[in-house]
């Protein structure tokens, strides 16, 4: 038996994980700030399956929580994207399901619940079918109001992460207003603070969104021009540029799935067919 050289290459590298699959980013790539990603010669990008350590970060709930588990697990399996921190949000879903068809194969299994009967109807879903509709998806990042032409960016992960745990946190104070513990002079200020800080992050979030407004040859891209802006334009302004990023959102969200029911059910009083929301909680989508 040959002694193993312990200076040398690993004996054991033919053994390590191979790439599962291959997806093109519904980002292509871009809005990744230098370093934070490597492009390849033919724009698909490899996915590994995830390793027992993987498996393991997303069953940590601070590291899911704060974001952390979904940054190591999705550079560790898509070792094309450098920093998943600074990735651009549109191409969250994509990687975390590219991630789970190389792992577990190319459905998933879930349970919803009927309309009507309330009873519980175990589903398959199409993850192929998923990503295919990814593909097809475009980000329009300008839009024009009035005068002014606004290009705009998706927020990155650690953007989108931020802004999710403190709207999260400023939700929970909603719930003091149902505490009979708390004096209701107690509940009106909590409310009132909770409600300007929401307030507060959803405009900011707009604004960030906004990479520079240009009129005519003047290109505004200081972050604090256009921040004065954004708490000084006006209702049109806001709602031009807030209808223009939900639909974007909508663009590259997962789409509802169409149940057909069954004769049994419909005569429980199912509907015929309906639609269910698909959506992942990573604590589960991943075992």
């Amino acid at each position: 038996m040959s002694e193993i050289n312990q200076q040398g290459s690993n004996p054991l590298q033919k053994y390590f994980r191979q790439p599962k699959l291959y997806i093109t980013l519904p980002s292509n790539g871009k809005f990744y700030p230098i370093g934070a990603y490597e492009n390849s010669e033919s724009g698909e990008l490899p996915v590994f399956s995830m390793t027992a350590r993987d498996e393991l970060t997303f069953k940590t709930p601070d590291a899911l929580l704060n974001g952390q588990a979904t940054v190591d697990v999705i550079q560790s399996c898509i070792p094309n994207i450098k920093n998943a921190w600074l990735m651009p949000s549109i191409d969250l879903d994509a990687c975390l399901i590219a991630i789970r068809m190389a792992t577990y194969g190319e459905t998933m299994g879930i349970t919803i619940k009927q309309p009507v009967t309330g009873e519980d109807l175990e589903m398959n879903v199409d993850l192929r079918g998923i990503m295919d509709s990814f593909a097809q998806a475009q980000y329009q990042d300008t839009v024009q109001v009035g005068e002014m032409t606004v290009t705009l960016r998706p927020l990155t992960y650690k953007e989108f992460t931020k802004n999710a745990l403190k709207t999260f946190e400023e939700q929970r104070i909603f719930n003091v207003v149902n505490d009979d513990s708390i004096e209701d002079e107690a509940k009106l200020q909590a409310f009132t603070n909770s409600f300007v800080k929401l307030t507060e992050l959803t405009v900011g979030m707009l604004a960030q969104g906004i990479a520079s407004i240009t009129i005519g040859e003047d290109v505004v891209d200081s972050r604090k021009h256009i921040d004065e802006f954004i708490a000084n334009a006006d209702k049109q302004f806001f709602n031009t540029i807030t209808e223009h990023l939900q639909s974007q959102k909508d663009e590259f969200a997962v789409k509802p799935m169409t149940v057909n029911s069954t004769a049994e059910d419909i005569e429980k009083g199912v509907p015929a067919s309906y639609e269910v929301p698909i959506t992942f909680d990573q604590s589960n989508f991943f075992g």
